[in-house]
């Protein structure tokens, strides 16, 4: 089925179409431009496939850089053009309607792999081209030596008509000859070119061996030698080449002439470092990008014994409220600026200031120094971000939080050190911003711990790696099991046994708390419906399971109660859901709402943690809940002799208050006969501690329930 007038075949031939005539007029082809430009089609296709593919792919840029050579493209201003047509076409007719940001990026990324590409064939083309002129050379140096005028008009006419530079010179230096691309390349006479010694062409841009290759082809110890060589043209420019040298030997093989193949790479060299500064610093602010500042920061990491690194990490505070309320392009504005100021933060040798994206940026100092002067760097930048920032006639206030990694060169790589100023980065951050922090080894570990609990999470649940343990609830009058609170554990495949302390936050933070409790819930049910029918003889047990504040507002948390009890053929009286005192602090009716309907079909709501939460004793009344759990902390001092006198009496006036509003008290934490006791008299219902058992697995809680019942 054939794309519409707006199809994607249609836009396809609309940015061939451009190409094409923008290219036509360099290109040396026969060809006409309806037919070149059939020539181009299969090229846009190819681009277009790889800025729309899944995964970048620099071997369709290539493929297309190369197939311009193949075509006749071989002039630089071909591949200028071309270049800047993918640059401000590609996106727009070939793009989607996705991030057009990544698009752009991608379209960055294949144009220098098209000029990679083009580079390379012209490049291998050039050398194919002077090989065969080298050949044609040597079998012309017994023209030069003995002027044979047949072979000479055949050297003649390729040396004349080349498009690279040839010349040829004694071996002490003196030029003897030149062709006309030679002297258009240098821009001077052929009179002024050969007044030069070639020993005069020096430039300090020669890599160190050039010379040294020069003087071995001379004294005959080398046939020939590559380099890359800069030449200074007397307009002051500098004239950058691919330089091919051979030696030329008579007949008795002694050296006799040195021959110089040249094709100019300026245009090209010049297009490769504009496309290598594209690819390596932020468009938007100028700034080094992450790519430029990896590299950098590699350099440093291996530097030589004694040198050390420091490294900030900044992310702005609150910078996401600047693009939702004042739009994107403040927020780019605001970002310039702040790249401004940084960058005059690091002026310093050895320091650099790069943007990693969004709103984190990086300063980077090295040296032997770096312990002091990373923390002046951190001051600095802190400094700087104090002024306020006018963008569109408003003064906006500007934060940052730091993370600061400093130590010596070698023990680290760039990601580790990367990853533990990110981590000292949101340590800031968490502690209220505007500030920097230090990193932490201990910190560090303990955060990447986290963030390994908190990616296996998700599959944890499905391989079984939870299991649940029961602490008894134990009644003070007669020292009955009345039942047991459910407590989640994880047996970690590395970690060992987690308590949930160390995964519970996670799991909300996540929102895996929700299957996680239901699958408590269930377990949990099925268990005391397991107990009752054991112990029958004993009483009632009732089951305690805690809720998350994330349970509570999720709105399936009456169905799914409901339908795990009538599964289990428990009755709703079995449960008890603990929910903690500072989740129902301030709560509106919608969140008290799934907590009455489940009390109103019998299941008791107890307040966990009761007394930690400064909530108003008044509002215990509207309250839908029907147990106080007296929190730990209330009741330490009675594990002494004699009790805090205070403590006593404020468990007293709970008691009394939560027995007037016909609430019973469960007590956390007991460890001592002695606070039982004590519990007791005051009037506490049920306790629950190690002083009775530890929690364990259900056949414990038989075992006690057994002796109570038979005791």
């Amino acid at each position: 089925m054939s794309a519409g007038p707006d199809g994607p075949e249609d836009r396809l031939r609309r940015f061939a179409t451009i190409w094409s005539r923008a290219v036509f007029p360099v290109t040396s082809t026969s060809s006409t431009r309806p037919e070149f430009e059939e020539q181009l089609l299969p090229l846009a296709r190819r681009l277009s496939e790889a800025l729309r593919a899944r995964s970048f792919d620099a071997d369709a840029g290539k493929a297309v850089g190369a197939a311009l050579v193949t075509a006749h493209c071989t002039d630089p201003e071909a591949l200028s053009r071309s270049l800047d047509c993918v640059d401000a076409y590609l996106v727009l007719y070939c793009g989607t309607d996705g991030d057009q940001e990544d698009q752009r990026a991608r379209s960055s990324r294949l144009q220098h792999a098209m000029a990679a590409g083009f580079a390379q064939t012209l490049r291998e083309r050039t050398l194919a081209e002077q090989e065969a002129i080298s050949a044609a050379a040597l079998k012309a140096q017994g023209v030069v030596a003995q002027a044979l005028h047949a072979t000479e008009a055949r050297f003649r006419a390729v040396f004349e008509g080349a498009a690279i530079g040839i010349g040829i010179a004694d071996l002490q230096g003196n030029i003897l000859q030149v062709n006309g691309a030679l002297l258009r390349m240098f821009g001077i006479s052929e009179q002024a070119l050969r007044s030069r010694n070639v020993m005069e062409w020096t430039h300090p841009e020669d890599a160190p061996q050039t010379w040294k290759l020069y003087d071995e082809l001379v004294r005959g110890e080398r046939e020939h030698y590559h380099v890359e060589k800069a030449f200074s043209r007397p307009d002051g420019t500098v004239l950058w080449t691919n330089l091919t040298v051979s030696l030329l030997r008579d007949a008795d093989g002694e050296p006799q002439y040195q021959l110089a193949l040249m094709e100019d790479t300026t245009e090209r060299r010049l297009l490769n470092l504009r496309l290598r500064y594209e690819a390596t610093h932020d468009a938007l602010t100028g700034l080094p990008n992450r790519t430029f500042f990896f590299e950098r920061l590699e350099k440093a990491l291996g530097a030589g014994e004694g040198q050390r690194f420091g490294l900030c990490y900044l992310d702005l505070d609150g910078f996401k409220t600047v693009n939702d309320s004042l739009g994107h392009a403040a927020g780019d504005r605001l970002l310039v600026e702040v790249a401004d100021r940084l960058q005059s933060c690091a002026t310093a040798p050895g320091e650099m200031v790069a943007r990693l994206g969004g709103d984190e940026f990086v300063a980077l100092t090295t040296g032997a120094d770096t312990e002091r002067e990373v923390d002046e760097l951190a001051a600095r930048i802190m400094n700087a971000l104090i002024a306020p920032i006018s963008v569109d006639g408003r003064e906006l206030t500007v934060r940052g939080s730091i993370g600061i990694v400093e130590g010596p060169a070698g023990e680290r790589s760039p990601a580790e050190v990367l990853r533990s100023a990110d981590i000292t980065m949101y340590r800031a951050k968490s502690a209220g911003g505007n500030r920097f922090e230090l990193a932490d080894p201990e910190a560090d570990a303990r955060a990447i711990t986290r963030h390994g609990l908190t990616t296996a999470l998700p599959t944890a649940l499905d391989r079984g790696e939870f299991f649940i343990e029961y602490q008894p609830l134990v009644h003070l009058g007669d020292g009955s099991v009345r039942g047991a609170e459910a407590l989640v554990r994880w047996l970690h495949p590395q970690h060992g046994v987690l308590g949930p302390d160390r995964f519970i936050p996670l799991a909300e933070h996540t929102g895996l708390i929700v299957p996680l409790g239901r699958w408590v819930l269930e377990q949990s049910v099925r268990q005391a419906r397991e107990w009752r029918e054991r112990h029958d003889d004993a009483g009632p047990l009732r089951i305690n399971v805690n809720l998350s504040p994330c349970q509570l507002t999720h709105p399936g948390l009456v169905q799914d109660t409901v339908d795990i009890l009538e599964r289990a053929g428990v009755a709703p009286n079995a449960l008890c859901l603990e929910v903690t005192e500072s989740a129902l602090i301030g709560a509106d009716d919608d969140l008290l709402k799934p907590l009455r309907r489940l009390a109103e079909m019998g299941v008791d709501i107890a307040l966990d943690d009761f007394g930690t939460g400064y909530s108003n004793l008044a509002n215990l009344r509207r309250l839908p809940v029907s147990v106080l759990k007296l929190d730990r902390s209330f009741t330490q001092s009675m594990q002494q002799f004699p009790a805090d006198p205070v403590d006593l009496k404020i468990v007293e006036g709970i008691v009394s208050l939560a027995h007037s509003l016909s609430l019973a008290v469960t007590v956390e934490g007991v460890e001592t006969g002695a606070q039982a006791e004590q519990l007791r008299i005051l009037g506490c219902d049920t306790a629950q501690g190690w002083y009775y058992a530890r929690p364990g697995p259900p056949e414990r809680l038989h075992e006690l329930a057994l002796v109570d019942a038979t005791g």
